[in-house]
């Protein structure tokens, strides 16, 4: 692939929180320039493009210490059993190949952007928290939602650090150069415990629905569903069963009767959508815009090269081919098709041609794919592709409700039901609802959506069966701390095996 690199300054914990850019709306998502925390928070403008900051990291395509390509999709699937690293060669994109084979090392894998941009949507959102109250004509129901907002992302942004780092800051107030170095890893209880005050905090002050035109905001549906999946993670099963219970009753989401559409660019915010991380491609990016991309830019990456057919783009980078596991999984199963294509049996039939990629298999993700029906004819095809990434839909929230019923000793005709409900979608018969189906479900569902390695490392089932990429028990549950967090005067403590 193409790729630039910056030097990354300043540390990141910072979290870049001092300058943000923002955005006109959550759909269009041309950058309006910088501004300065210390001089902004004037009016009520302001106020919302600095809410519109603090989604910002949500959809970032570049970024982290090393400022390389950093869509967390090609890192989470590199690691699980769904996907190679791929790619043109064993070095390209080398924070992917690093995770695929597990010889991760402080200094080298995707930590660096899991963790800087990650940390960068925490500074943004205490310094939105702080500064909120203070901002003149600001409604008393636009101080209300704000506030929600920026609390459910700062919980957003702190499952994602906790899940994969374990160990990290709990950073509550914005950090100056003063107090940066000073900062202690919490214990992961004390993440998680205020991961649900945050929530708890946020959903009353959210709106149950949002217009298209705001699509991309969180909604009341959204903030119960991520507390949901908090409550699974900490095995707080009847609490993680009746709030996702709710979500699955009480919000109108429905599943969609065709399973391919949940992924189609022009069926965005669909009914089964519970969170959804928007992507235009109408900015007419080219490689001069690096740092700005909000298309999605992992579409070109996991596209087949030198495609010379006329379904998919041509100039795909081969990234993340998939497994000949999970193809096998998948084969007789009606997502087969919405999920993977088989490019070595589609070039062989219609006489065209691709070039193999690195740990190619001749199978490709279907789910987010470069297809030429969704090209955009302005900047440079690479940077400007529309597809969004669901990052909560509700056969998830389905499978998590059934999870918990079944791991609490809850309501177990309720767990079946909702088994039942994701395979009759797709025309598949009933199964018994015990928990290695409900595993094998939400593998076969929710494949290449970036689920599976967590799954996988919270069940216990990682080493077992990532042990053919080399995963090594009691240290790859963990991604290491970045390097640089460690030096230079931090008390920051490196994981345990790195």
């Amino acid at each position: 692939m193409k790729s630039k690199h910056i030097i990354y300054t300043g540390l990141a914990l910072m979290g870049m929180g001092a300058m943000v850019s923002c955005k006109k709306s959550f759909l269009e998502l041309q950058p309006k320039g910088q501004f300065l925390e210390s001089n902004y928070y004037a009016n009520p403008d302001e106020a919302f493009a600095a809410v519109i900051a603090a989604y910002d990291p949500l959809v970032t395509e570049t970024g982290g210490i090393d400022n390389t390509y950093s869509d967390p999709l090609g890192a989470l699937n590199a690691a699980s059993d769904d996907c190679f690293a791929g790619g043109g060669s064993a070095s390209d994109v080398t924070q992917w190949q690093v995770i695929n084979n597990y010889t991760l090392t402080p200094a080298q894998g995707p930590q660096n952007q899991f963790w800087a941009i990650n940390f960068q949507g925490v500074n943004r959102t205490d310094v939105l928290l702080e500064n909120l109250p203070k901002v003149p004509g600001l409604s008393a129901d636009l101080l209300k939602r704000y506030t929600a907002e920026g609390q459910f992302l700062r919980a957003h942004y702190y499952f994602d650090l906790v899940r994969l780092f374990k160990n990290v800051p709990l950073i509550l107030n914005s950090l100056n150069l003063t107090n940066v170095y000073d900062q202690v890893q919490a214990t992961p209880e004390a993440v998680y415990t205020q991961i649900e005050t945050d929530l708890k905090a946020a959903i009353p002050g959210l709106p149950a629905t949002v217009p298209t035109s705001d699509g991309g905001r969180v909604t009341q549906g959204a903030a119960k569903a991520l507390l949901g999946k908090v409550y699974l993670y900490e095995k707080k099963w009847a609490d993680a069963a009746t709030m996702l219970k709710d979500v699955n009753t009480n919000y109108g989401y429905k599943l969609l009767s065709n399973y391919g559409a949940i992924f189609s660019p022009t069926n965005k915010f669909n009914s089964e959508s519970i969170f959804e991380l928007v992507h235009s491609g109408t900015q007419s990016y080219t490689w001069a815009n690096w740092d700005q991309f909000k298309s999605n830019i992992y579409t070109q990456m996991i596209g087949p090269r030198s495609y010379t057919g006329p379904i998919y783009y041509g100039g795909g980078y081969g990234f993340n081919p998939v497994t000949t596991q999970l193809a096998t999984a998948l084969k007789g199963d009606p997502r087969y098709g919405y999920t993977v294509v088989n490019i070595d049996s589609l070039t062989k039939a219609t006489k065209t041609s691709y070039s193999p990629s690195y740990q190619n298999t001749g199978y490709f993700i279907q789910k987010y794919a470069p297809v030429l029906a969704n090209k955009v004819t302005t900047g440079t095809t690479d940077l400007n592709w529309p597809n969004d990434y669901i990052e909560i839909r509700l056969a998830d929230t389905y499978l998590m409700e059934a999870e918990a019923n079944l791991n609490g000793g809850g309501d177990q005709s309720r767990a079946q039901t909702l088994l039942d409900a994701v395979r009759t979608r797709v025309g598949l018969a009933s199964k018994p609802a015990t928990l290695q189906n409900i595993y094998d479900e939400r593998r076969l569902e929710l494949a290449t959506e970036g689920h599976r390695w967590f799954d996988l490392v919270r069940w216990g089932q990682a080493p077992s069966v990532l042990a053919f990429k080399g995963f090594k028990a009691g240290v790859n549950e963990i991604l290491p701390i970045p390097l640089n967090e460690t030096l230079n005067g931090t008390k920051i403590k490196q994981n345990p095996g790195y």
